[in-house]
């Protein structure tokens, strides 16, 4: 493929030289103007682009990003104030207007047509005077007598007035109002309202501490408590003393995932704790036979071979306990793997029940029930939870006692069981025995080997395959460990 290309790339002809200055026409200079002109849009894309960076770099607090919101909001609000307000306003003008048209519908005119400034006297009017035309109730007329009215709102004096058209009993008459007191009111109106909103947004804006002390303070409280988490104080807590709606939510949603981490980091901490000291003691047997070894099994053929014998128990010990926490590791990880597929489990617990019978001559084994099932799982692992119920059957069950499995079902689920005839367990102990590197005081004192693993992880193999595992104890009669797996339809 290399030689094709290079083969088709030195077949490639060069493409013609074009003369630039041969095909295209010389650029003619531009003039002044044209420059000065570039070099205002190129100043304006620079100022632009320097405003645009700044301001997308700024950082703003949060309690004066909610104060300008609002404050703009007010400000937004103040339009429809100021013109409800002048509505209200032009309202509170009709009722004048109507009693002077109602006076003048009761005077005659002096010449027939207009008022005399005698008769418009203490009357809200300048001038007055009968229409040549009347208009009537339909809507061209209304927006004409409107046209009318608005039509001569500047006077030839510069003042403003508006024309007032009414039907009285005389024909149809025409009234002037000034505006000038009315437009002095509204100007006070509006600089009265604007002001008192840009009163309330600069005292809004500079008292926003106040909102950070009164609403926002769980945020606050939440900012500095997770700035000075460590190891040392994870108790720390939030307070929700005087937090309403949200901000509490959101304050307890902040505690329970401290608390949820604080478990978690104590759980890890006694993890690490148990695993030192589980492996410390067989590390120690292990340096205290071989410097005896060193010293005297030499030549002492007796103290070699107790010395390799227990070196081969510890480190079959400590081997099988770095097993069990590599497999919590996988499990914590959420690594662990199954290879899940339809077997019978009665050929998992007919193998088990040889496989004791091989380690325990000193008890007896039996496998009843003993029904055929289908169950989907990884087969190894059922099979490794069973010897773990099995083992802890066998280390708590005194000599010639019974250790008895069996498989049964119902309508949904295959249950298998490890019964015993051992000291039990007592009822305090119970809720803890899945519980990592606990042993009950019984194991304790009767010095019975183990770490205290095998249950927690029985427990974990049991809630990957989708089921649940009981277990049924009474002191001095013994312990029955059931393990519920759902049927293969």
């Amino acid at each position: 493929m290399k030689k094709n290309r290079h083969m088709r790339m030195r077949d490639v002809k060069a493409p013609p030289v074009i003369d630039i200055e041969a095909e295209w026409p010389k650029v003619q200079p531009r003039n002044t103007d044209e420059k000065k002109e570039s070099a205002i849009n190129r100043f304006s894309f620079v100022l632009n682009g320097s405003l645009v960076k700044l301001l997308s770099n700024l950082r703003l607090s949060l309690t004066l990003r909610i104060a300008l919101h609002y404050a703009g909001q007010l400000l937004r609000s103040t339009i429809g104030m100021l013109l409800v307000a002048m509505a209200a306003l032009v309202i509170s003008q009709v009722p004048a207007v109507i009693d002077a048209i109602d006076v003048l519908s009761l005077i005659q005119p002096e010449d027939g047509i207009n008022y005399s400034q005698a008769q418009l006297e203490g009357l809200p009017v300048t001038t007055a005077y009968v229409a040549e035309n009347e208009y009537t109730g339909d809507f061209d007329s209304f927006m004409e007598r409107l046209s009318f009215s608005m039509s001569g709102l500047r006077a030839d004096d510069r003042t403003y007035q508006i024309r007032i058209y009414a039907n009285t009993a005389q024909g149809g008459l025409i009234a002037i109002f000034p505006l000038k007191s009315f437009l002095y009111m509204a100007t006070i109106l509006f600089w009265t309202l604007l002001c008192f909103d840009l009163y309330r947004v600069g005292y809004f804006l500079s008292h926003r501490n106040k909102l950070n002390n009164k609403v926002l303070k769980p945020i606050t409280d939440m900012a500095e408590t997770a700035a000075t988490l460590s190891a040392s104080n994870l108790s720390d807590r939030i307070s929700v003393d005087g937090t309403k709606n949200e901000l509490k939510d959101l304050a307890l949603v902040f505690n329970g995932m401290l608390d949820r981490i604080e478990l978690s980091y104590n759980s890890q901490k006694q993890f690490v704790s148990d695993a030192s000291h589980e492996l410390r003691t067989p590390i120690a047997v292990i340096q205290g036979y071989a410097g005896m070894l060193e010293r005297w099994g030499k030549t002492d053929k007796e103290i070699l071979d107790e010395g390799i014998t227990a070196i081969s128990q510890e480190a079959s010990s400590m081997k099988e306990l770095v097993e069990r926490l590599l497999f919590l590791a996988r499990h914590d990880k959420k690594t662990m793997l199954l290879e899940m597929e339809d077997f019978n489990p009665l050929e998992v617990m007919s193998e088990v029940t040889r496989e004791a019978k091989l380690l325990s001559a000193v008890h007896r084994f039996e496998l009843s029930p003993a029904q055929n099932a289908k169950i989907n799982g990884d087969k190894s692992m059922i099979k490794q939870l069973m010897r773990i119920l099995v083992d802890n059957a066998i280390k708590y069950t005194p000599a010639d006692g019974a250790i008895t499995l069996g498989v049964k079902c119902d309508s949904k689920s295959c249950i298998l069981s490890v019964n015993d005839t051992g000291a039990g367990i007592s009822i305090g102990e119970l809720p803890k025995v899945f519980d990592r590197f606990y042993r009950c005081d019984e194991a304790r004192q009767s010095q019975t080997s183990g770490h205290g693993l095998g249950l927690s992880i029985a427990r974990i193999i049991v809630v990957a395959h989708g089921g649940k595992l009981k277990v049924r104890s009474k002191v001095g009669a013994g312990t029955t460990f059931s393990v519920s797996l759902p049927l293969v339809p």
